[in-house]
């Protein structure tokens, strides 16, 4: 059975493994792209597979879907993303997802000192609050007025 080269937008659904209205997301989001065949149904080429791969396994990181088509603008070609494209751009998100890596892990460290007053302006709130310039004057609010 020759392989075919078209896919409709279920297909593309069931093979990616997502709702055909998450399909209609990315295209709307302009993250892939489909055209009209001589009967008018929207088709995909098969290529967006692996696109639809990459942007699964970008937003499972936490990426933003702005970045990811950041990202996919990049590629020389716009339909195929090739195992040197993915290389590249995981590279380019690992430095990210390692500050998240971090981030996340001085939270779990230091989660039970950031409950004491419920303000979040104490000096240890750098967790959730990391530019917190009132924090310098102590717990408690600092901007209530009577």
């Amino acid at each position: 059975m020759p392989i075919k080269e078209e896919l409709s937008v279920g297909e593309v659904a069931k093979r990616a493994g997502v709702a055909v209205s998450t399909i209609h997301f990315y295209e709307a989001k302009e993250l892939i792209t489909s055209f009209r065949d001589k009967s008018n149904h929207r088709r995909f080429n098969r290529d967006v597979l692996r696109i639809i791969s990459v942007i699964r396994i970008a937003q499972e990181s936490g990426i933003q879907l702005q970045e990811i088509k950041a990202a996919l603008a990049t590629l020389p070609n716009k339909k195929r993303i090739t195992v040197c494209d993915w290389n590249r751009l995981s590279n380019e998100w690992r430095d990210q997802l390692q500050q998240r890596i971090d981030q996340l892990t001085d939270l779990k460290n230091n989660i039970d000192t950031c409950i004491g007053c419920g303000c979040l302006s104490m000096e240890k709130c750098r967790l959730v609050n990391p530019k917190d310039v009132l924090a310098a004057q102590g717990p408690g609010p600092h901007l209530c007025s009577e």
